[in-house]
């Protein structure tokens, strides 16, 4: 199977881990360097263009299996066979006839021949030609410009998905539609710019594949949630080519939001890989090392905490260098600027697989490192293992979405939440899960929905999911929706049920955007999107998930409300403050810088915090003196504002304050647009059923 021996390299150590791993292009040729600590023989597997192969033996150095090949640069394809022992009992899993990929492939070409039984370790067959292969990729593109960073406190995030959003955008041309150069278009960046959004994040675009029992019933992993290359960008949505194109396409992308000040965020899947279970396709790090990259149990099975079959083991000390490596990777050359990482608890457990949040060495590697310190990170704070669940433990410097914010809004709306105590945490930021820790409000992402659910418009048409599309039975997909329908399940010509579902869909919107902490907003909620009711569309790559571009003239009423909201937030301090709120005035004969009124108009007291039928609340927010401070150090000052909600189908006669507060206050935002313009203190006003109001005092 050997051609030749690759010549031996002395490639300087990075750390204490070991040398550059990877391809490295030189001036005249390139080193590989591969960490394979219990392989017995490494081959370098060099791959024409007529799918033949130049098999070259590497040198071995302790754990690292390395080499230098003159004359082979950028575009090159190749990958790795890794010799040794092969007792899956024990989990050692090597197979020289499976063709592995680098894990620190900078780009992927080719494709998962998912037919095939030759990908699988069982098979003695040679996979080569039915997996997909690295590329070597060269340092000439530099890294985009580096954007202006957004403080947390005025990020306003926007979840979307590469291909979905510009599929069927009718500016950008069709061979860039679902592409990085798609989104980067004039017209698809105008759009989010007009919108009003700080910063997007995109759904996986790390190197991804199909699992085989998805494929099998003729559907793609839409989303993504299954890595294969953590440094290459996935190869699909590459307009220009796959042999290094799809890295400086991406670079491009970046550059473009940069040049219009809009962040790039993404979402990693560290937590698993492509290879799924224990029969799963042999790719890579199971060839390589199977027993160091995964979590493993008894006889050799995997332990998986993540419901895909394997959980990657970052209790490790190199398994947590690729990690590492992989995100300064992105900022420091692909120029991102920052992560949200998926099932991040599965990222902290120990060797004995137990939740670690005080000790875990990834923890204490991520606030020490200088390139991520500087960019942003958002936690998905729970996998699906014991004691998974772990909302507002990350400590700093970690973000995390908020599922209780999910929670509480959406059941205050559908009018079954036990009173309104929880819902004034998550308005306020939700000092009870971020405020114990030397974390700020802006601790909390926000959300009422995301890629995972009902978008924002099936949230309020369905009470049940509806995902036959996935061919599961409809089994699939969390049946905990915390849904309604307003009365009629699905589509409706009903015109009172379409009047209370978008004034429903106006009420969680504002109560996101207004809410204290960093809200995020899903692809299309802004105007209207569905899904059919598909709360689980992860294998839809078609229309079902699919940005629909007339949807932004079909639902402009609900569109101009969004950008309304963002806008009303960027212009005033008070309305997304960086500070808890204490319940006690700023300055010394100043007002409460937070009061909580009752719909009696005077402040809530115990019993109404204990009446868990009450769905109507005053949340007045004083903007006399802020504990924020301007550029040159002075404390802020902004307008004071009472926002007030009835999530009941009833009338609420409410109270509004004394002239203590405000002598009056002008109506800047009703969803129910029935409200006079102007209140004057004291006077009892009818508050209208599933409402909320927001009244700037004068």
């Amino acid at each position: 199977m050997t051609d030749t021996t690759a010549t031996p390299t002395a490639t300087g150590p990075a750390g204490d881990l070991g040398p550059r791993l990877g391809a490295v292009v030189q001036t005249d040729g390139t080193t590989f360097t591969l960490w394979a600590p219990a392989a017995e023989r490494v081959e370098l597997a060099l791959i024409a263009d007529d799918g033949s192969q130049r098999n070259l033996d590497l040198a071995h150095t302790g754990e690292f299996w390395t080499g230098f090949v003159a004359g082979v640069g950028p575009g090159q394809r190749y990958g790795y066979r890794v010799h040794g022992p092969f007792d899956p009992s024990h989990g050692l899993r090597f197979n020289p006839s499976k063709l592995l990929l680098d894990p620190y492939a900078r780009a992927v070409d080719g494709s998962l021949d998912f037919a095939s039984p030759l990908i699988y370790d069982s098979s003695d067959g040679d996979s080569a030609g039915h997996v997909p292969v690295s590329v070597v990729v060269g340092d000439s593109e530099p890294p985009p410009p580096i954007c202006k960073p957004v403080h947390w406190g005025e990020t306003v995030v926007y979840e979307l998905h590469t291909k979905g959003f510009t599929k069927l955008h009718p500016d950008v041309p069709e061979h860039q539609r679902g592409t990085y150069a798609g989104l980067a278009h004039p017209s698809v960046i105008a759009y989010l710019q007009d919108l009003g959004v700080t910063s997007v994040e995109l759904l996986p675009i790390h190197q991804f594949l199909t699992e085989p029992a998805i494929a099998a019933r003729g559907l793609p992993n839409y989303w993504g949630y299954n890595t294969l290359g953590f440094f290459a960008p996935h190869a699909e949505y590459s307009s220009a080519g796959t042999r290094g194109e799809q890295v400086a396409e991406f670079k491009a992308m970046v550059a473009a939001f940069h040049a219009a000040g809009i962040e790039v965020i993404l979402d990693v899947v560290y937590n698993h890989t492509a290879e799924g279970g224990f029969d799963g396709p042999t790719l890579s790090f199971r060839g390589i090392d199977n027993r160091a990259y995964y979590r493993l149990g008894p006889g050799g099975t995997m332990y998986d905490v993540t419901g895909t079959g394997n959980s990657v083991d970052t209790s490790h000390p190199q398994v947590r260098r690729l990690v590492m490596d992989s995100l300064r990777y992105w900022v420091q050359e692909m120029g991102v600027d920052g992560f949200r990482f998926d099932l991040a608890v599965t990222l902290v457990r120990n060797e004995r697989h137990e939740v670690d949040l005080v000790d875990h060495p990834f923890l204490s590697e991520v606030a020490a490192d200088p390139v991520l310190g500087e960019v942003k990170l958002i936690s998905e704070p729970w996998d699906v293992g014991n004691f998974g669940y772990q909302v507002g433990n990350f400590g700093t410097p970690w973000s995390e979405w908020n599922g209780k914010f999910r929670d509480s809004v959406r059941d205050v709306w559908r009018n079954t939440s036990d009173g309104v105590k929880d819902l004034a945490y998550r308005l306020s930021g939700s000092s009870d899960l971020y405020g114990d820790d030397g974390r700020y409000p802006y601790a909390s992402i926000n959300f009422v929905t995301a890629h995972d659910g009902f978008t924002l418009r099936d949230l309020v048409s369905y009470n049940h999911k509806h995902n036959e599309d996935n061919h599961e039975d409809n089994r699939d997909g969390t049946d905990d929706n915390r849904s309604w329908n307003c009365g009629a399940e699905g589509e409706t010509d009903d015109p009172a049920v379409i009047a209370l579902r978008k004034r429903q869909m106006a009420n969680l919107m504002s109560t996101l955007i207004l809410s204290t902490g960093v809200p995020m907003i899903t692809m299309g909620d802004e105007c209207g999107r569905t899904q059919g009711g598909n709360n689980n569309a992860y294998c839809q790559d078609n229309d079902i998930s699919w940005f629909d571009w007339s949807l932004p003239e079909q639902w402009a009423d609900h569109l101009a409300l969004t950008k309304k909201l963002i806008a009303l937030r960027s212009a005033h301090p008070t309305l997304r403050q960086w500070h808890y709120f204490s319940g006690q005035p700023v300055v010394p004969g100043g007002r409460k810088d937070l009061s909580w009124i009752a719909p009696h108009g005077g402040e809530m007291n115990e019993s109404d915090w204990h009446n868990g039928n009450l769905r109507t609340i005053g949340m007045f927010l004083a903007g006399d003196a802020l504990r924020a401070t301007d550029a040159e150090g002075n404390a802020l000052t902004d307008s004071s504002f009472l926002l007030a909600l009835n999530a009941t189908s009833e009338v609420r006669e409410v109270v509004v304050p004394d002239a203590s507060w405000a002598p009056a206050y002008e109506v800047v935002l009703d969803t129910s647009n029935s409200m006079v313009t102007e209140v004057e203190a004291g006077a009892t006003v009818p508050l209208p059923p599933r409402c909320l109001v927001l009244l700037r005092a004068l």
